[in-house]
């Protein structure tokens, strides 16, 4: 005699139905926060796109010059030239301000979680598991409830990046300040420092390496998720990158592709010289 079957947990009509009730309930709030936000990312792109882009190459490449040494600003003027010479300057431009955008959300959430992850051994454990889901759960599963929340467009796109960006700024927050060697905390505790001040004078000064390498990584998968977060109508070098599959445009795939890769390599320099400069 077979075995009845063991009931399917019914786990997908328990995701639909709590999506449906928060779409239903609360995002006309969500939809408020998506045009503001669109308007001030299309803002930021529309004034740096005012300037010519010869204009904007040159005082990127002088920045990164000052930042990073002659090195990354030599590469910082011919890489952003190559852009501008393969006709993706508008589109990298594009690009940049989502990953900014993306970024900026993330570092500014996960520093202050990562500080309250080290000081909190009851929130550290509650938190880890969180993030090991977060950074293990497939990137395109985060464009499925960004859809409903923000519709499609560029918002969509920057709440999946900052859902899958955003482990390591904690992660790494945490591991810097949980580094600060213990003398020093027990030294300011001898002389009488609040916690705020141990923080603030202390541990975030010394932690501030290991935090710009979170911040470092939250760049980088930012930029990893350009071609998937076109794929819900977030414009820019992603969306050309689709485009060119879609035709089989293998040549203008590998355009956009080094346009990426460029504008990565760029990022990734300059946020890496000024957490060395920290130390």
């Amino acid at each position: 005699m077979d075995k009845m079957p063991l009931p399917k947990m019914p786990l997908s009509r328990w995701i639909d139905d709590g999506l449906n009730y928060l779409t239903d309930n609360y995002s006309y709030i969500t939809k408020a926060i998506s045009d503001n936000v669109e308007n001030g990312i299309n803002w930021f792109a529309d004034k740096i796109l005012f300037f010519p882009p010869w204009v904007i190459i040159i005082v990127l490449a002088l920045l990164a010059w000052w930042i990073s040494g002659r090195k990354v600003g030599l590469f910082t003027l011919f890489g952003l030239a190559l852009i501008w010479n393969l006709g993706l300057w508008k589109v990298t431009i594009s690009t940049l301000s989502l990953v900014l955008a993306a970024t900026i959300v993330a570092v500014g959430l996960g520093v202050p979680l990562g500080i309250l992850a080290a000081l909190k051994r009851g929130f550290h454990k509650v938190i880890m598991p969180i993030l090991d889901f977060m950074q293990t759960m497939p990137a395109f599963v985060y464009l499925i409830p960004a859809i409903p929340f923000f519709g499609l467009g560029i918002v969509s796109a920057m709440f999946a990046t900052v859902i899958f960006a955003m482990p390591p700024s904690i992660r790494l927050t945490s591991l810097g300040i949980k580094q600060v060697p213990d003398e020093l905390i027990e030294a300011a505790d001898a002389f009488g420092s609040t916690s705020f001040q141990k923080l603030l004078k202390i541990q975030l000064p010394l932690a501030t390496p290991t935090i710009m390498t979170g911040v470092n990584q939250t760049i980088m998968l930012s930029l990893s998720m350009v071609v998937i977060a076109a794929m819900i109508g977030a414009a820019g070098l992603g969306g050309e990158v689709l485009r060119a599959i879609q035709r089989f445009q293998p040549g203008k795939g590998f355009e956009a592709g080094i346009g990426v890769v460029i504008l990565a390599i760029i990022l990734d320099r300059i946020t890496q010289r000024v957490g060395r400069k920290e130390e």
